[in-house]
């Protein structure tokens, strides 16, 4: 049995068992969010837990990691207040030049 959720207004079907991001992923949705500064998209890097790429807004909560969040049925992802999802600490590391690959830990 499949859960039905809602991105955007867009419904998005995950299976049992998967995280928000592949389910996302599964859908075609690349990127959800955007850095504050310079605008980047961004979603999934890592898929672990450890970059913080793929924050995202579930249920109005913001800032939690996509990849770490198990799907459930009718949970409504990205629908915060607009820049709600953009400009938190963890863009720190986009923003300072990271270009991808590098030790998120050391930028």
């Amino acid at each position: 049995m499949s859960h039905q959720l809602t991105f955007r207004g867009v419904t998005v079907a995950a299976e049992p068992g998967q995280s928000v991001a592949a389910a996302l992923i599964a859908a075609g949705i690349t990127d959800w969010r955007t850095t504050g500064k310079g605008g980047r998209p961004r979603g999934l890097f890592c898929g672990i837990g450890i970059c913080f790429d793929c924050l995202i807004t579930v249920d109005g909560i913001p800032d939690q990691r996509a990849c770490l969040v198990a799907a459930a049925d009718g949970m409504r992802l990205g629908d915060a207040e607009p820049g709600a999802d953009a400009g938190s600490g963890a863009d720190l590391a986009a923003d300072a030049g990271r270009t991808g690959g590098e030790d998120v830990a050391r930028a």
